[in-house]
């Protein structure tokens, strides 16, 4: 088995912040959990394949909307070079080329190659094999990446997905089938080039399967967004980590949802874990902080009472195969006060991103009014948007919806629809709505 030293193996903390303070009657109990990591990034460099090392699967879309125009089809070989170069000795690897059926570039044989300076040199030279032709099924590349990821005994397993269309050869009942199947399994990052992709197909993938979801609208930008990903998934440390939510008897949960440095909802993923306790996944980590907003409800007490209302437990499997690993917890409190300051007081990190979740709400809203015609109803919705995105101080969200709204105030949120507006930006905004910017402490 494979040998994790406490240098190879991060470290987590939690931080709980909340106000724990509840008028006599009050129910509701909301905290902000936030979880970091540090003293990761070896994934990749702890042993051969089967030896607890990385394995990563590039899945290039290679239908014939590639070639129009050419720049695409270049732009994905030099992409899938360029996170080729990017990977560490030692990881486990492959290339999957993408069209209305799946293919295995290299290395072929249903299995993965380990990379090192041949294996690399090998790979690129490979990319010479990829060229555009057939359609789009995009379920038969997952359940390929699946099968190889799955054919070795990797700690890490994570895919990376380009494509530049729609899923127009499968239904959407056979992609969600395979992404079922394909949920935690392995982790994958998704992007979409060019803007004939639909937005709503690339977000669900990364929402399934845990990663990233971006647009590159340009394909001379994607070897940079390929480098990126893959330094970013050579970095993660430990796999399948879970956010464990034990409750007392009572006590009701309301939601369990990620919101920095994405929005993500976790509620419906809960797998339980013995009597009053469910596990969400939060995928793989490296050196990183991520926040979570957990939301329960508590049985009505008097004043003076105090109680436990949810204990918060980060959970790893054990790498030797033993009973999963709690690698640290944090409490969430509730007290009854008849002190109106103290029980009114809205904690400032759970106000900040329940703002943040309303923003990415009210951006798919709008964009969705848009595409419609309802002109009022977008205005309205993006309006909103524009306010919050300003009161939070989220400028990157900002300078997207200037470019699909004429903004007059942003304090009040008055804007006005734009009337031409380019795909590209359109697309962007939506892609990155659940993207949130971090409370300052």
């Amino acid at each position: 088995m494979a040998n994790f030293s406490k240098s190879t193996v991060p470290q987590f903390s939690v931080d709980v912040y909340q106000n724990e303070f509840l008028p006599e009657g009050g129910r509701d109990v909301s905290a902000i959990v936030t979880v970091t990591s540090t003293g990761g990034g070896t994934s990749g460099l702890s042993g051969p394949v089967g030896d607890g090392a990385a394995g990563v699967v590039i899945m290039v879309d290679c239908s014939g909307s590639m070639d129009y125009p050419a720049t695409k089809m270049r732009g994905a070989r030099e992409a899938t070079a360029a996170a080729v170069d990017t990977l560490r000795d030692g990881t486990a690897f492959a290339i999957v080329a993408g069209t209305h059926q799946a293919a295995e570039i290299y290395p072929g044989q249903g299995r993965l190659a380990v990379a090192d300076a041949r294996t690399r040199a090998e790979a690129k030279e490979s990319l010479r094999r990829l060229s555009a032709g057939g359609g789009t099924a995009i379920g038969t590349w997952l359940r390929l990446a699946d099968r190889l990821l799955s054919s070795a005994g990797l700690t890490i397993r994570h895919g990376i997905l380009l494509t530049d269309g729609r899923n127009e050869h499968e239904t959407p009942e056979e992609l969600r089938a395979a992404l079922d199947a394909c949920a935690g399994r392995f982790t994958c990052d998704a992007r979409g080039v060019g803007t004939d992709w639909e937005v709503k197909e690339v977000t669900g993938i990364a929402s399934a399967l845990l990663g990233t979801a971006d647009i590159v609208a340009d394909p001379a930008a994607l070897a940079g967004d390929f480098t990126s990903m893959m330094e970013h998934a050579m970095g993660k440390g430990v796999a399948d980590v879970a956010l464990r939510l034990w409750t007392p008897v009572g006590v009701e949960i309301a939601f369990v949802k990620q919101v920095a440095p994405t929005v993500e909802d976790l509620s419906g993923r809960r797998t339980e874990a013995g009597p009053r306790a469910g596990d969400y996944p939060t995928g793989s980590w490296g050196d990183e902080s991520r926040d979570y907003h957990v939301s329960v409800r508590v049985p009505q007490a008097a004043v003076g009472r105090e109680m436990l209302a949810a204990r918060v437990s980060l959970i790893a499997p054990d790498p030797l195969g033993g009973d999963p690993r709690t690698l640290s917890q944090g409490l969430v409190r509730a007290v009854w006060t008849d002190d109106l300051a103290m029980s009114t007081s809205i904690n400032p990190q759970v106000a900040h991103y329940t703002g943040q979740a309303e923003l990415a709400d009210v951006i798919q809203q709008g964009l969705d009014a848009r595409k419609s015609g309802d002109h009022d109803g977008a205005t309205a919705k993006l309006g909103r948007a524009v306010q919050l995105a300003a009161a939070s101080g989220n400028a990157d969200t900002a300078k997207l919806l200037s470019k699909v709204v004429d903004v007059v105030d942003a304090a009040t949120g008055t804007v006005r629809l734009k009337a031409k507006v380019a795909e590209a930006d359109e697309m962007t905004l939506e892609t990155r709505s659940t993207k949130t910017v971090r409370v300052k402490r």
